[in-house]
């Protein structure tokens, strides 16, 4: 089965409130998200962390389960490691995913279930017009080393530390943006 992981939560520093509750055309930003992996996988765990109750309302009427993060001060990788615990034990890859990143291209997804069955490479991972994005498949071989992160790098030491490993899948769109600041959240508006 594959699973995916969707990191919900950050404290929103820049943006000053908690931008995965924002509207975005009738929908949290968080909903988008999520939405967006849900037909393409097997089980979503959204990862949440202070803003918990937020999230789960946000989420309402969706097949996923919730895994809190105790300690989201202590970054992404806190977080990842957080969601690989309550993943299945059957769970054979998992598609890591931002919580703040609602407009993701539908292409994406599968293709990157194709380049992992193609290539048998144990992560796939999408360019974005020359720039490496999210989100980010991982076979179960590299489970151990994301379930050891810490910081705030997330998974990106675990795609960097050996580049034979990667399929990296062009995506012939600009990065999807995530919603960091006010700014990203007024230019979504006008995609």
């Amino acid at each position: 089965m594959i699973a995916g992981i969707v990191l919900a939560a950050g404290f929103a520093r820049r943006m000053g409130r908690q931008k995965l509750l924002l509207d975005l055309r009738g929908k949290p930003v968080v909903r988008w998200s999520v939405e967006a992996i849900l037909p393409h996988v097997g089980d979503v765990v959204v990862v949440t962390g202070q803003d918990d109750a937020g999230v789960r309302g946000a989420l309402e009427g969706l097949p996923v389960r919730f895994a809190v993060n105790p300690r989201p001060q202590a970054g992404q990788g806190s977080s990842i490691v957080v969601g690989m615990a309550a993943l299945k034990p059957w769970t054979a890859a998992v598609l890591i995913a931002l919580g703040d990143q609602p407009r993701l291209p539908d292409g994406v997804i599968p293709a990157l279930l194709q380049a992992r069955e193609k290539t048998g490479k144990p992560i796939a991972a999408p360019v974005y017009r020359g720039a490496q994005g999210t989100p980010v498949l991982f076979a179960g071989e590299v489970f151990s080393e994301l379930s050891a992160l810490a910081g705030d790098a997330g998974a990106r030491a675990v795609v960097q530390a050996r580049a034979e490993r990667v399929a990296r899948v062009e995506i012939d769109a600009p990065m999807p943006l995530d919603v960091d600041t006010p700014e990203d959240y007024a230019r979504l508006h006008v995609q």
